[in-house]
């Protein structure tokens, strides 16, 4: 009695980077914040981090997605692309 597993290699779920970076930096527009003013929520030293978020290069750890969420007022879904 195991549990059936319908995924494969060719249907799992993949986050798109760069879809997902633009947006976020979309949201963070619609939010009115400024790059310098999420740093600042977060705590960063420099930008660096929501720049790679913003361009594709990375993705926010869930820690920092639910931190976004809030901020921008919407779920971590509708931040993520998933294709």
């Amino acid at each position: 009695m195991g549990r059936r597993n319908d995924f494969n290699v060719y249907n799992i779920p993949t986050v798109d980077l760069i879809a997902t970076g633009k947006n976020i930096e979309k949201l963070r527009k619609e939010a009115g914040y400024s790059v310098k003013e999420i740093q600042e929520i977060f705590g960063f030293g420099t930008p660096q981090a929501i720049y790679k978020w913003q361009h594709g290069t990375a993705l926010p750890t869930v820690d920092n997605l639910v931190l976004l969420s809030a901020i921008f007022k919407v779920s971590i879904d509708e931040i993520l692309v998933v294709e």
